[in-house]
């Protein structure tokens, strides 16, 4: 029917989800069997219980809000003194145990620790051995997860990573639909997961794994670049679904009961402004630095379309016989 409203899948029981991991193998089998190289799609709240993934996402926001805490200068940097002083404000620790904390997340051994890096050590399933440090208890030790919810993390993950394993061997690449924004940084972080094993650049030429933003969110255009350096520093092919969105309704009516601002852009405009613009980012990117990033322009938006369009023919980006930019649209 028109106008069809997006499904988020109801919760029964764990068997439940074992079963649609069945259900979206087939599909992945019959993309393969009808359209080789092509899509198949899923969403993440069929492999696993939506209250779970909204724990999850509350553990990831609150360690970005942590990191915003750490970070005193507002430069997205902190150093390594800020660091400790500020981890001894939250945290009991020796100093030769912030020490270590740090050798281990600088990852590039700069001197400067960003999100990415403190985001890596405080992985959902890791909160448990920072949070018991706690000097006080605050929103991210409220939100940390019991043995048992880590145990149903690590299934969700496991469910997932038996169908990113049956695309890959099928030659079919897996769409991750996005979803509500309540569930959604913990998905972002499931999907981060997978593209780093399954779009790996020592292991495949093109990637397997696309997540999907939602540009009608106002941070869409800053969580799809933060994902591509993400995908830079991990060594792992960025592959993306852009759309527009899909809850909008849901997001503002769910902002205004909650009593916080509006995470969706106020106009049309604007949101066709940010769809152009990271679209036009991740092409310019494709050029730049050649095959290995992948696309879907996913839009009815005639306008949309065409600047792609235009855009690629100028940067000469030639998908004929080598595709990195797809379009779709759903009919």
């Amino acid at each position: 029917p028109f106008n069809q409203p997006a499904r988020i899948y109801a919760y029964k029981s764990e068997e439940d989800c074992d079963r649609h991991v069945e259900i979206f193998r087939d599909c992945i089998h019959s993309v393969r069997d009808v359209s080789p190289c092509g899509f198949a799609a899923l969403k993440v709240t069929a492999l696993g219980n939506p209250e779970l993934l909204e724990r999850m996402s509350t553990m990831i926001v609150e360690t970005k809000r942590l990191f915003s805490k750490f970070d005193t200068g507002k430069t997205g940097m902190v150093t390594h003194e800020q660091f400790k002083e500020c981890y001894r404000q939250y945290f009991r620790a020796e100093d030769d145990e912030i020490a270590k904390i740090i050798q281990d997340i600088d990852l590039d051994n700069n001197g400067m620790i960003d999100y990415i890096e403190f985001a890596e050590m405080m992985h959902p399933c890791q909160l448990p051995t920072f949070t018991k440090q706690c000097t006080d208890v605050g929103p991210l030790a409220l939100a940390t997860p019991s043995d048992e919810e880590i145990a149903l993390m690590q299934r969700m993950s496991e469910r997932l990573h038996t169908l990113a394993q049956e695309a890959a061997d099928c030659g079919t690449k897996l769409l991750i639909d996005a979803e509500h924004l309540k569930y959604q940084p913990a998905i972002d972080s499931l999907v981060l997961e997978l593209q780093q094993k399954f779009n790996d650049k020592s292991k495949t030429d093109r990637p397997v794994i696309f997540n999907t933003y939602q540009c009608y969110m106002k941070d869409a255009a800053e969580r799809a670049l933060v994902d591509l350096e993400r995908s830079e520093r991990f060594g792992f092919h960025f592959a993306a679904k852009i759309v527009r969105g899909a809850y909008l309704h849901h997001e503002r009516s769910r902002a205004e009961e909650l009593g916080y601002e509006s995470p969706i852009h106020d106009s049309k405009e604007e949101t066709d402004r940010c769809y152009d613009e990271v679209v036009e980012k991740l092409l310019r990117y494709r050029s730049e630095h050649g095959p290995g990033l992948e696309v879907m322009v996913a839009s009815h938006n005639q306008g949309s379309i065409e600047r792609a369009v235009r855009l690629m023919q100028r940067l000469g980006i030639q998908c004929a016989d080598n595709p990195s930019v797809h379009f779709a649209q759903l009919f």
